[in-house]
C-alpha cells in the first residue's frame, strides 16, 4: 500500500482547522453523534495523549485513501496497511506543535508495542485500557465509514476538541520592545486581516481609545462590551462607549461587515434615536461602506445626530503617528495586556505571536 500524500494531508488539516477556528470564534461549536461523543470524551480525558493523536492520522488516512485499513499503522501488516509513524512524524506532530496544541514530544506509536495493530488484543499491554477501548471504537467507525462528508465532520469535531484543549492551555503573549511606525502599520494590517470573530478590531480600537485617554489626560471613562453582546454597560448598545462625566461623548460600533443604508437606518432607530446619541461612529474595515449609507447619515445630521464612518487601520495609524514613541509604547502595552487575559481565545494569542515574529524577523 504505502502512505497518503503528506502535503495533501497537511493541507487538509490546515484547511479544516482554519474553519474550526473561525466558526468557534464566531460561537459555533462542532457537533458529533451521541454514539461517538462519549468515546471522544474518554480519549480527551485520558492521560495517554497518543490516543487522540492516533485518531488524527487515522481519519486523514481514511479521507485520502479508502483502500487503507486504519487498524494497520505499519507497512509490514499487509497490502492495505500504511505508515502511521511517518504520517505522525511528517504531518500530525508538526501540525500540533505549530499550533501550540498540547501533544506528545515524540511519535505517538512509541506508546504502543512495535508493529502493533489497533485491535482488541493490543489493550493488554496498555495502562489506560478504557481509553484504548474508546479509541478502538472510533477507529472501527472510521474503518467502516466511506462517506467523505461524514469523515470530514468527524475530523472537524476532533480538531474542535484539540482547539478546546489549546484554549485551556496557557500561551504566553510575545512582548514588543521597540518597533517602528512602519512596522506598526504591518502589524495592524496583519491583525485586521486575521479571522477573529470580530475580536481583533474591537481590541485594537479599544486600546487606541484608552491610549488617547491616558496620553492626553482626557478623563474619559471607556466602556467596552463583549463580541455579539446586545447591550454594553452604558445601556447604549455600542461596542465601545466613551463617557465624559455621566454623559456619552461618543458611541462606537466596530464592524467587519459592509455597512449599507438598511444597517444605518436600523442602528438609528434602535440605538441612536432611542438614546439621543449625538455622535455615533462606525469603525469599518477598509472602505466597507456603501454610498447610500453615507447619504442616509447626512439626513440624520440635519436632525442633530452625527453618524460617521472611520477606517480602523487609517485611524489607528494616524493616532500612533500623532502620539509619538511614548504613546506608541503605551498602546502596545495596553494591547498585549488585554491579549494576555485568560478569557482571550488562544488562537488570537497565537495570531499575535505570529505577527510579532513576522515583523521582527527582518
Amino acid at each position: 500500500m504505502g502512505q497518503p500524500d503528506h502535503r495533501a494531508a497537511r493541507n487538509r488539516l490546515e484547511r479544516e482547522f482554519e474553519r474550526v477556528d473561525r466558526e468557534a470564534l464566531g460561537g459555533t461549536r462542532q457537533q458529533i453523534s451521541e454514539r461517538l461523543g462519549p468515546h471522544f470524551d474518554r480519549i480527551f480525558e485520558s492521560s495517554t495523549q497518543a490516543y487522540r493523536e492516533v485518531l488524527v492520522g487515522c481519519v486523514l488516512a481514511r479521507l485520502l485513501d479508502k483502500a487503507i485499513d486504519v487498524h494497520r499503522p505499519y507497512l509490514t501488516h499487509g497490502e492495505d496497511a500504511y505508515s502511521g509513524r511517518s504520517l505522525d512524524e511528517k504531518v500530525v506532530n508538526p501540525f500540533l506543535k505549530d499550533h501550540n496544541i498540547p501533544s506528545s514530544k515524540g511519535p505517538f506509536l512509541s506508546t504502543f508495542r512495535r508493529s502493533v495493530g489497533f485491535v482488541e488484543s493490543t489493550r493488554e499491554g496498555l495502562r489506560d485500557k478504557d481509553g484504548f477501548d474508546s479509541l478502538l471504537a472510533l477507529i472501527d467507525y472510521l474503518a467502516e465509514e466511506r462517506d467523505d462528508d461524514r469523515l470530514a465532520r468527524f475530523l472537524r469535531y476532533l480538531l474542535y476538541r484539540f482547539w478546546q484543549l489549546r484554549n485551556e492551555a496557557e500561551i504566553p503573549v510575545s512582548r514588543l520592545q521597540r518597533i517602528s511606525l512602519e512596522q506598526y502599520d504591518s502589524l495592524l494590517t496583519g491583525l485586521l486581516d486575521t479571522p477573529s470573530g470580530g475580536r481583533f478590531p474591537v481590541l485594537l480600537v479599544e486600546a487606541t481609545f484608552r491610549t488617547l485617554n491616558d496620553h492626553f489626560n482626557l478623563g474619559w471613562e471607556i466602556q467596552s462590551q463583549g463580541i455579539n453582546v446586545a447591550d454594553g454597560p452604558s445601556g447604549l448598545g455600542g461596542d465601545i462607549t466613551v463617557l465624559e462625566g455621566d454623559s456619552p461623548l461618543l458611541v462606537a460600533e466596530i464592524t467587519e461587515r459592509r455597512v449599507d443604508r438598511n444597517r444605518v437606518v436600523t442602528t438609528f432607530q434602535t440605538k441612536i434615536s432611542k438614546h439621543s446619541i449625538e455622535d455615533y461612529l462606525f469603525f469599518i474595515k477598509d472602505a466597507a461602506v456603501e454610498d447610500n449609507a453615507i447619504e442616509q447619515a447626512k439626513r440624520y445630521f440635519s436632525q442633530g445626530h452625527e453618524v460617521n464612518f472611520i477606517v480602523i487601520r487609517d485611524w489607528i495609524r494616524m493616532v500612533l503617528a500623532t502620539i509619538g514613541k511614548k504613546g506608541r509604547d503605551s498602546f502596545c502595552r495596553k494591547l498585549t495586556d488585554t491579549l494576555d487575559r485568560p478569557e482571550v481565545p488562544s488562537s488570537l494569542k497565537e495570531a499575535w505571536n505570529n505577527q510579532i515574529a513576522h515583523i521582527t524577523a527582518g
